[in-house]
């Protein structure tokens, strides 16, 4: 398969781009380094980023930011980065990807743990997290030529948790090579319209 991954240089999808690259031709794609830039707060990037791959069988998007921080400090505009990046970036990919994927693709999109397991600070990702679950559901029915679309949603990260136990108190920090196993079952699997959830 032809795969881009969008976000490849970041923290999880560094390590989605190396597995898959045992098996398959990878395009990494990424807002800041490598030699494809994609913005995808932009959909005329998006479109440059697509017309410069051309032919592609998957996308994997691990990219995405939101505001994170506390609730009774949040304004209206707090919550435009989430809905801007992760949100309507990534449904953006599908958007204007889906008329020009292969026959029987696939999207991955990336959520997290905070859908269902929130943490004080994270009401936008929460909010966002389950905005795109509810796309990935209602799209999942509708996408034509056997193209499939899922959302992997990881608990903490190992390799973050230094960084971010604090804020995410007991929850138990998930290997990387098993969040890694999410995406593989996306990509190289056969469901569609489905959230696969990746714990320890």
């Amino acid at each position: 398969m032809r795969i881009i991954i969008v976000g490849s240089t970041g923290t999880i999808g560094s390590h989605v781009a190396a597995e898959l690259e045992k098996r398959h031709e990878v395009i990494r794609a990424s807002a800041t380094r490598g030699p494809l830039k994609v913005n995808i707060t932009l959909a005329s990037s998006i479109r440059a980023m697509y017309r410069f791959v051309g032919r592609f069988d998957a996308v994997v998007c691990t990219a995405g930011t939101a505001y994170f921080g506390p609730f009774h400090a949040m304004k209206e505009k707090d919550f435009y980065t989430g809905i801007k990046s992760k949100m309507m970036g990534q449904i953006n990919l599908v958007m204007l990807g889906k008329n020009k994927i292969s026959d029987g693709g696939s999207f991955t999109l990336t959520t997290g743990i905070l859908y269902r397991d929130p943490v004080r600070d994270g009401a936008v990702l929460s909010m966002v997290n389950n905005a795109i679950h509810g796309f990935v559901l209602g799209a999942s029915i509708e996408l034509k030529r056997g193209v499939r679309i899922n959302a992997v949603a990881p608990g903490l990260a190992e390799a973050s948790a230094a960084q971010l136990a604090s804020f995410f108190p007991g929850h138990v920090p998930v290997p990387m090579w098993k969040i890694v196993q999410g995406y593989v079952k996306s990509v190289e699997g056969f469901d569609t319209g489905k959230v696969i959830d990746v714990l320890s």
